[in-house]
């Protein structure tokens, strides 16, 4: 197979380290560029992360002696590859000029930024649950008068700890979802060396993220019509977000209403037999099974549960009846694997299967 060429646009930042992590003997890509501020060019990688490299494990060889590109030289960094991944530290309106511009140049970006994910033709995408999404991108480079070029993007981190879990279960009719997430500081591009604040400690506000998690599973439902992606108008969400002292992980605890309130077991069952393009396709990246319910009463747990399935796995536990509303429960999930770099990977192994980066 001739693998496609990819970038990492951003690779500096705790995302882009681990976009180039996920990259190594990656079966469809080879990653060929490094990309970063002006600020980190010219340098080889592994000088511009000295001091600040994130991962458990160390620097892929083929990325250690990388030169650092300059993001801002889009003609010279789409020499060298054929489509990017992007997760830059920016201000919003630079990320939207950036990433455009890129796509302008015609190349494809698969965006872990927040920043085009309102763009009504631009797929903000779970793949397992909306990848019909992805006819959108016909209309948006009709737009942008482009071949090749595109954006799509992965939505946000927070939410892919309860959204998997409750999309098997929009058939019985979900009215109302009240989620708190309790989301790990890797979130926050950081760990406990470069924020000791966080240790013994929690913050019960992280900006921006609550309007995030109450809006964004409302485009993932929702569908397109006439080239552009018409977010769904319910159910009712409502979030808090909090910050803990944990490495990585997500956890969110669940309060659901329904239509057609389900008995307990079509619940399970309904988890246990949801698939996806991925899991149909055998992407690289995805999990054998997508939600995977726990019976013991103290699962989920980050500690052993986080990293299920290469980190792709949603975990699920705690299942019951409520006195307030039909059924709670506590999700979780890895927020830099499935949450970041690695929902974007698996994006991209649904794009190149599906001929979008041909």
């Amino acid at each position: 197979m001739n693998k496609l060429r990819a970038a990492v646009v951003g690779a500096t930042g705790m995302v882009g380290q681990r976009f180039v992590t996920l990259l190594e003997n990656h079966p469809y890509f080879q990653l060929t560029a490094v990309v970063a501020s002006p600020r980190s060019a010219g340098v080889p990688y592994h000088e511009a992360v000295e001091g600040r490299w994130k991962m458990k494990t160390p620097i892929p060889a083929e990325a250690r002696d990388m030169i650092v590109m300059d993001s801002n030289d889009i003609e010279a960094v789409g020499k060298v590859c054929d489509f990017v991944f992007c997760a830059v530290d920016m201000k919003k309106d630079q990320i939207l000029a950036l990433e455009e511009a890129y796509a302008k140049a015609e190349i494809p970006v698969i965006s872990n930024n927040s920043a085009n994910r309102w763009t009504s033709d631009v797929p903000m995408v779970i793949p397992e649950i909306n990848d019909n999404h992805l006819e959108v991108i016909k209309s948006q480079k009709e737009r942008l008068g482009t071949k090749r070029g595109f954006i799509a993007v992965k939505p946000n981190c927070s939410i892919q700890s309860y959204v998997p879990i409750l999309t098997p279960l929009l058939k019985f009719g979900i009215k109302e979802v009240v989620a708190t997430t309790y989301q790990a500081i890797s979130g926050a591009g950081k760990n406990f060396d470069s924020w000791p604040e966080m240790i013994d400690n929690i913050i019960p506000y992280i900006g921006g993220e609550e309007e995030k998690s109450e809006k964004e599973p409302l485009k993932i439902w929702g569908n397109v019509q006439n080239g552009v992606i018409v977010p769904a108008k319910a159910p009712l969400i409502t979030t808090q977000c909090i910050r803990v002292p944990v490495t990585d992980g997500h956890t969110a605890a669940v309060f659901v209403n329904f239509e057609n309130k389900p008995p307990k077991e079509a619940i399970i069952e309904a988890w246990k037999s949801f698939r996806g393009a991925p899991q149909l396709l055998g992407l690289p990246s995805a999990p054998d099974q997508f939600v995977t319910y726990f019976e013991e009463e103290n699962r989920p747990q980050i500690g052993i549960d986080r990293d299920l399935y290469r980190g792709m796995g949603i975990s699920v536990g705690r299942l019951r009846e409520d006195t307030m509303f039909d059924y709670k429960f506590v999700g979780m999930s890895h927020n830099t694997l499935r949450g970041a770099a690695g929902g974007a990977v698996l994006i991209a192994e649904l794009l190149y299967r599906q001929g979008y980066l041909a």
